[in-house]
């Protein structure tokens, strides 16, 4: 239903009933008082928080509530009552059936009528979704603390005993060898061992910068 206003200038302005906009939305729309009591609610309060709308305007708004969340959402509320807006401000309520849900609300204060006017939205779904990334940043920081500790014991255990050998090779005085095919198996197996030492290195320090460099971007 709309109407028309008719200015001194003689302009008609056209005024449109917003009453089916309230009733439709599925967004979270309230009316409270700065006393803390639900005035009007849409019908998307009552089906998400599953109360009737006689319990939801006989309880304190705080009541429906997170335990945990009750303390700042009521400092907020005191901002409003001295009329300042409350923007994307994120708090939990407890359904009726005991599930906790996250709301994030817009809140606009009128102090003539000592009444809040607000919109909230369910991001519970994001909540849950954020809970998960963190999880799995977490499970990530604990197997990369654990690819570092294993990266440090096979660099000990494995570099220890080929620097053992290479020493070994070097304290050898195949001079004294008179057997050249003995003499030839000595220096391919240093060869070797070198070129063991060699790539053994490649690996575990490729394996070392490449932890270094996850951990900064987790930075």
């Amino acid at each position: 239903m709309t109407s028309k206003v008719n200015h001194q200038n003689g302009a008609f302005e056209e005024r449109f009933d917003t009453e089916p906009f309230f009733e439709v939305c599925q967004d979270l729309m309230c009316i409270a008082g700065f006393d803390g009591y639900f005035r009007r609610i849409n019908p998307a309060v009552s089906k998400l928080l599953g109360y009737s709308d006689e319990e939801l305007f006989s309880r304190p708004i705080n009541d429906f509530v997170y335990v945990e969340d009750r303390h700042r959402t009521e400092d907020h509320r005191t901002d409003l009552r001295e009329n300042i807006p409350l923007l994307n401000f994120e708090n939990r309520y407890v359904t009726k059936k005991g599930e906790v849900i996250w709301l994030s609300w817009t809140s606009i204060p009128v102090t003539e009528s000592k009444l809040v006017y607000a919109v909230a939205k369910n991001i519970t779904h994001k909540k849950k979704i954020e809970e998960e990334r963190n999880h799995l940043l977490i499970s990530l920081s604990k197997i990369n603390e654990e690819l570092q500790h294993l990266t440090q014991m096979a660099s000990h255990d494995l570099r220890a005993p080929v620097n053992n050998l290479i020493s070994l090779f070097h304290l050898l005085d195949v001079s004294k060898v008179e057997d050249m095919e003995t003499v030839e198996l000595i220096n391919v197996l240093k060869s070797t061992t070198e070129d063991l030492k060699g790539r053994l290195n490649y690996y575990l320090d490729a394996a070392s910068q490449k932890r270094v460099c996850m951990c900064r971007q987790k930075i």
